[in-house]
């Protein structure tokens, strides 16, 4: 029998199947999204929303604002909204919340900047997704929609 490189015990010039992937796949065992470049955690839209989200900070004088939080995961966001007669004029968020979470209010505040009340209350899920470009996993949808519930609160008066 010869040995093929890659087919020795792990340390050797390949390692073991197990070893090589170990690192490569996302808590619970699924696999990766695909990428140019090989597996990704995240889109390239999470991950820059995430690292420069455009919407974070806080907002004083907003006309509406709640909290709330993910007692799962422990993401906790806060959004704040101003309102100029029945449009929103800006809308910021901050909080503590995972990278998905984080992005998502990001996302969702430049969605509803420059809409009717109504129209932005019709902002839902599938646009937020739409945006992310990004298959979430239904474990992870919560991240997605705690801004948007959030956003309902604010607008609604439940703060």
């Amino acid at each position: 029998m010869t040995d093929k490189p890659g087919d020795g015990p792990a340390g050797s010039s390949g390692g073991s199947a197990a070893a090589i992937d170990r690192g490569r796949f996302r808590k619970g065992g699924e696999a990766p999204l695909r990428g140019s470049r090989g597996p990704l955690l995240y889109s390239d839209v999470i991950r820059e929303r995430w690292r420069r989200p455009r919407f974070r900070g806080e907002l004083p004088g907003a006309s509406a604002v709640a909290e709330d939080v993910n007692p799962l995961c422990g993401d906790r966001v806060r959004l704040m909204v101003a309102l100029e007669g029945d449009r929103v004029a800006t809308a910021r968020f901050v909080g503590d919340s995972c990278a998905i979470c984080t992005a998502s209010a990001d996302v969702l505040a430049e969605l509803v900047v420059g809409r009717s009340r109504a129209e932005a209350l019709r902002v839902d899920t599938a646009d937020v997704l739409a945006v992310l470009q990004a298959d979430i996993r239904p474990t992870r949808m919560r991240c997605v929609t705690l801004p948007l519930s959030v956003f309902a609160m604010a607008l609604n008066g439940k703060s």
